[in-house]
């Protein structure tokens, strides 16, 4: 699959051109067999397959459901994009649009428009990618799985990702760093209970899985999660007491620290004495400090 020429190139743009501009199908009523012998673009919804590598897990019920609704409606009016499914001739493997399909099946069609493309794994699953990343329906584990599979499957680099799916380095960077939290942390955001930008905040610290409980017992925002997170690795270890600990940062340095975070796509530590002192990058492998680099030197 040929990489996008711009980061900025989105899901609309990419899938459209895959699929040649299709437009909605016109004279052929969902749910009904055509008088005609079944044309090429529709299928029987029973010979569509699911994709085993979908990177999506979950599908909210009230989404479903209202989508349901409307299929019922108005019927399905964007085609599903297939390809032939391996190992199973005269069937078809979904490759976007499983919710359609689903909530189809619940609106009790019989056929579905579908387009159907000659795709090999690593384009099905970067499609598959795309169009959730994109829509928001990923989770940012889901997300992270995603991306951990072309790495690992298809020796994609990070930066090559981020191409296709248009963001950031930083960003897919960061969304791989979840997967190395320990499970209690993940179940919180597989569930929803906390943000991706809640587990960075704490990735770095001793016990991540502590401040977790913390944010969620208390409903803390991000930037309340980074001020724990930053109180965390500051503290020193019982074993090492001593006799008084550090003054507490102030509000404008706490900014600056923020400020210089954002920009740099990772964590920035400032220990202020008296107007001296020194500002340290924090960062979790080669590629986030190459990124760092290539920042640093795109501001000059």
């Amino acid at each position: 699959m040929a990489e996008p020429s711009s980061r900025t190139r989105g899901l609309g743009r990419g899938l459209s051109a895959l699929m040649d501009e299709i437009a909605p199908l016109a004279g052929v009523a969902d749910g009904a067999a055509p008088a005609a012998p079944i044309a090429a673009n529709t299928a029987p919804i029973e010979l569509l397959r699911r994709n085993p590598d979908q990177p999506r897990r979950e599908f909210r019920e009230a989404e479903l459901e209202e989508l349901t609704a409307s299929i019922r409606e108005k019927g399905l009016i964007q085609p599903i994009l297939v390809r032939p499914a391996p190992g199973a001739e005269g069937e078809y493997q979904i490759v976007a649009g499983e919710r359609r399909w689903r909530a189809a099946q619940r609106a009790g069609l019989h056929f579905v428009p579908i387009v159907v493309r000659d795709l090999d794994d690593q384009a099905v699953l970067e499609i598959a990618i795309i169009e959730n990343v994109q829509r928001v329906d990923l989770n940012p584990l889901e997300e992270a799985y995603g991306y951990k599979a072309l790495i690992d499957r298809f020796g994609r680099t990070q930066e090559a990702i981020a191409q296709t799916v248009g963001k950031s380095r930083s960003h897919v960077a960061n969304a791989l760093r979840l997967l190395a939290l320990p499970d209690e942390v993940r179940e919180h955001i597989g569930e929803g209970r906390l943000s991706a930008g809640h587990a960075r905040a704490i990735a770095s610290a001793p016990d991540p899985a502590a401040l977790a409980r913390t944010i969620v017992e208390r409903g803390l925002s991000v930037r309340d999660a980074e001020a724990l997170g930053r109180q965390a690795q500051s503290r020193p270890e019982r074993s090492a007491r001593r006799p008084s600990g550090p003054p507490p940062k102030d509000q404008d340095t706490l900014a600056l620290e923020r400020d210089l975070e954002e920009t740099l796509g990772t964590r920035v530590v400032i220990d202020d004495r008296g107007g001296q002192g020194e500002v340290r990058i924090l960062y979790t492998n080669l590629e986030v400090l190459d990124d760092i680099i290539g920042r640093l030197s795109r501001s000059r």
